[in-house]
């Protein structure tokens, strides 16, 4: 099973959160679903945080929602970060992720998306340097999802019944990530 939490892309209330202070910037079909079009911007003063007087980070995200249903149907992350590079003038990492989200199914009256399409792109230019371009895609799915898990905290999961071995497990039986 599956389990939702804060910061998790899965988690809707997060993704509503998200796009709470974005700006709509148009309308756009996207494999056939027509889409209203969100943008977000990450906030000046969190990027500044992570960036240094080498290291420069840009980050737009777009939340592609369907007009139909409401539900986010495609989702594009995009950070560019400037690295000065002393004698090799700029170098630049602009990493993109877009995802196609599918297969909804309402679990206790919240619409979960159970399968999608992820495509990452990473692609390095600048002043003195060749190009590089590398390519990710990933396919996934959710088979089981559980809200609420009696016992489980936020910083633990169950692992999916397939890589239990044993039968000596039990449900209660949970796995820090930390």
């Amino acid at each position: 099973m599956g389990h939702l939490k804060d910061g998790n892309g899965l988690d809707p209330k997060s993704t509503a959160n998200l796009f709470a202070n974005s700006i709509c910037t148009g309308e756009k079909t996207i494999n056939g679903e027509d889409c209203f079009v969100l943008k977000f911007e990450a906030e000046p003063s969190s990027l500044k945080k992570r960036s240094s007087n080498n290291v420069e980070i840009v980050k737009h995200i777009w939340g592609h929602f369907s007009k139909k249903t409401g539900l986010l149907h495609h989702l594009k992350d995009s950070n560019l970060i400037r690295i000065k590079a002393h004698g090799y003038g700029n170098v630049f990492w602009e990493t993109t992720m877009e995802t196609l989200i599918q297969d909804y199914r309402t679990i206790d009256g919240i619409n979960i998306a159970h399968g999608g399409e992820t495509t990452v792109l990473l692609f390095r230019f600048g002043d003195n340097e060749k190009h590089s371009r590398t390519k990710m895609e990933e396919l996934w799915t959710i088979e089981e999802l559980d809200f609420n898990i009696k016992g489980l905290s936020m910083d633990c999961f169950l692992p999916p019944s397939d890589i239990i071995n044993g039968s000596d497990h039990e449900a209660t039986d949970a796995i820090s990530d930390t």
